[in-house]
């Protein structure tokens, strides 16, 4: 009873302290979909050009999509002519980071990893969209109006259904309400459950786990970049899900270039990412997918270890004093906020419409 209920207390610390972010992060999610035309990215993405890759990969960085979530996107943008290699970076960049993800490593790690983050999902996206084009497939995979595509579609057309103007064209406020419903609707629905379950994870770390644990049994260098790999190639969690777990680690002594690994495999690895990968894109570019990801989050952590040594920089003592950013009563305000979100995405699913 004594671990369950200290379990229930770090959980519930950790939610305090993440929650003002997350909604924040979610309020520009909603700001990003409801003024960002779906067009407009398309329209930049066509060509073999690295210029169309990098294009991906930076319009990829802010926008809060999971690994399952950004498929329908990511499809339809090569539905829309969009190359091979400008898909691959954009579903590499937008499941790894986001304004969401941002906003709550700010919160629980530090702000140099909050900027690393953003820049080494970059990097990957590049390097995994120039490989893509550099080795292309000699047989090309159809690209059927599946499901996700068919739901991306209708879901586009029963947005711009909410506040037109006298043209039939969307208003501002009309815009507005539509980003907010789909930040605070559909995305709770689709992030907002694996939050808690990394928010969960992260109790139990910081409740079962002594300290230096991961120091004395794993170590540090390329074995912990490795372990790192292991555990998050097969996972299934969100870029905000992953970071309290990667910031519990990092107090049990896990060093910031291994939870970086965690941070970018985590996010952009699943099965369902993979299949969907292997059937539209074809085995070399899914191939390509996940090396791109293994060698630039091995690369990456041996750069930003070194970094934190460099700076002279000790990141537990960095975590544990980042945790007072906000006056105690707006976090629990905003865990409060986000668990009744939460359930009502339970209730009503994606918003209830």
């Amino acid at each position: 009873m004594d671990v369950m209920l200290k379990i229930v207390l770090e959980s519930w610390h950790v939610l305090v302290e993440a929650s003002p972010y997350v909604l924040f992060g979610f309020f520009v999610a909603g700001l990003l979909k409801a003024f960002v035309p779906d067009v407009f990215l398309a329209k930049h993405l066509g060509g073999n050009s690295v210029g169309a890759v990098v294009k991906a990969s930076v319009m990829g960085v802010p926008l809060p999509l999971c690994s399952c979530g950004v498929l329908p996107a990511a499809l339809g943008l090569r539905r829309q002519g969009a190359s091979k290699g400008a898909t691959t970076a954009f579903m590499i960049s937008t499941p790894e980071t986001g304004v969401d993800s941002m906003a709550v490593t700010y919160a629980l790690i530090d702000p140099i990893m909050t900027v690393i983050r953003p820049i080494a999902a970059s990097i990957t996206a590049v390097f995994a969209g120039v490989l893509v084009n550099a080795f292309p497939e000699k047989e090309e995979p159809s690209l059927p109006m599946n499901g996700l595509l068919k739901m991306s579609h209708d879901h586009e057309h029963d947005k711009c259904a909410c506040g037109c103007d006298a043209e039939g064209k969307p208003s501002v406020l009309g815009r507005f309400r539509s980003g907010m419903e789909y930040a605070f609707g559909e995305m709770i629905g689709d992030i907002g459950r694996w939050l808690l379950v990394g928010v969960l994870i992260a109790g139990v770390i910081a409740a079962v786990l002594p300290d230096d644990a991961l120091n004395q049994y794993v170590g540090g260098g390329v074995l912990s970049y490795l372990a790192m790999l292991v555990i998050a190639l097969p996972l299934y969690v969100c870029a905000t899900a992953s970071t309290p777990i990667a910031a519990s680690l990092l107090l049990k002594g896990l060093s910031p270039g291994a939870a970086l690994v965690f941070l970018l495999a985590g996010p952009a690895t699943n099965g369902a990412t993979i299949t969907v990968m292997l059937k539209t894109l074809g085995k070399r570019a899914a191939g390509l997918y996940v090396l791109a990801i293994v060698v630039c989050s091995l690369a990456l952590a041996v750069i930003v270890d070194h970094l934190y040594v460099a700076l002279g920089i000790d990141i537990r003592a960095v975590v544990s004093e980042v945790r007072e950013v906000l006056p105690h009563w707006v976090g629990i305000f905003g865990a409060v906020v986000l668990l009744l979100l939460v359930v009502r995405s339970f209730i009503r699913p994606h918003g209830g419409g």
